[in-house]
């Protein structure tokens, strides 16, 4: 879209149908929503906001107007939209994202959904969860807020990634979750046989499968994506590293990719894991596994 120096107020629905129209041909994917989306960020509205002033047939003044063309020319070069915003929606939280951090997916809420079901039928007063390779800290800070009388670590070593975790912990103010900068490997070793869930969504893309999206390729941070030659590396880690640390009982639960399931059950059981099984998100794709100690 294209701001005139000194032009009125323009009609809503005609810049956000320039917006949509821009988007798609850049191929983003939704552009309807990523339109309402950067329309409420510079208006302060919610998406139904942005709805409603459509409705009654809102106005866009110049000088929104013009930041809405900065934005817009951004998310054309496939900027992704979170970093335009500065915010991320997870669950019930909004979480700060930007340069550095890996930007939390829909379907990593079913990660979170397993481990907070978790938390809630453990048999003890205060069941230990752990969030390893936090990132933006998304799973902490659901299993820490949706399970209060929970003890939650969240654990993270990328220096860029750490700030944004620090910020969202902070923001959220969850009084029974602990940040720890350090490496999955061997964070926490005060804690080790106590954990009721090791939960984690760490890098599983092979080195050779460079990801379509220019959103995921150009921006999200290379080590939250990659893991190894087969993706599997860190896998392979967490598994070792949450036999220690679970207690009996105790439960490990990670998001891969769909054609990892048979590759990461066979890992799991060659260390001594049981009850493994497979979890789909909601387009029926295999996302999160978990076992049992």
């Amino acid at each position: 879209m294209n701001a005139t120096p000194g032009a009125a107020a323009r009609p809503l629905r005609e810049i956000r149908r320039e917006i949509v129209r821009e988007l798609g041909a850049a191929g983003v994917v939704d552009p309807e929503v990523d339109a309402d989306l950067l329309l409420g960020h510079v208006l302060g509205l919610s998406r139904g906001g942005v709805q409603a002033k459509l409705v009654v047939g809102g106005e866009v003044g110049e000088a929104d107007a013009a930041v809405l063309t900065g934005l817009v020319a951004r998310r054309v070069r496939r900027e992704p939209l979170q970093h335009l915003t500065g915010r991320a929606a997870f669950r019930s939280l909004e979480l700060a994202v930007g340069p550095g951090v890996f930007v939390p997916r829909p379907e990593t809420e079913l990660l979170a959904q397993l481990a907070i079901d978790a938390l809630h039928a453990a048999a003890e007063p205060e069941p230990i969860g752990l969030d390893l390779g936090s990132g933006s800290g998304a799973i902490a800070l659901s299993m820490a807020t949706e399970v209060p009388h929970a003890r939650v670590w969240a654990v993270e070593n990328s220096p860029e990634a750490f700030g944004w975790t620090r910020r969202n912990v902070e923001e959220v103010g969850a009084p029974n979750l602990e940040l720890v900068f350090g490496d999955l490997a061997d964070a926490l070793p005060e804690l080790e046989g106590r954990v009721a869930v090791v939960a984690s969504n760490p890098p599983y893309i092979p080195l050779g499968a460079i990801p379509r999206d220019p959103e995921v390729r150009l921006h999200d941070p290379e080590r939250a994506l990659y893991g190894g030659r087969d993706g599997l590396d860190v896998v392979r880690v967490l598994s070792r590293r949450g036999l220690r640390l679970a207690r009996p009982g105790g439960a490990l639960m990670i998001e891969h990719g769909e054609a990892q399931s048979a590759e990461i059950a066979a890992i799991l059981v060659a260390d001594g894991w049981h009850a493994v099984a497979h979890h789909r998100d909601l387009t029926g794709r295999d996302r999160v596994t978990t076992a049992r100690r």
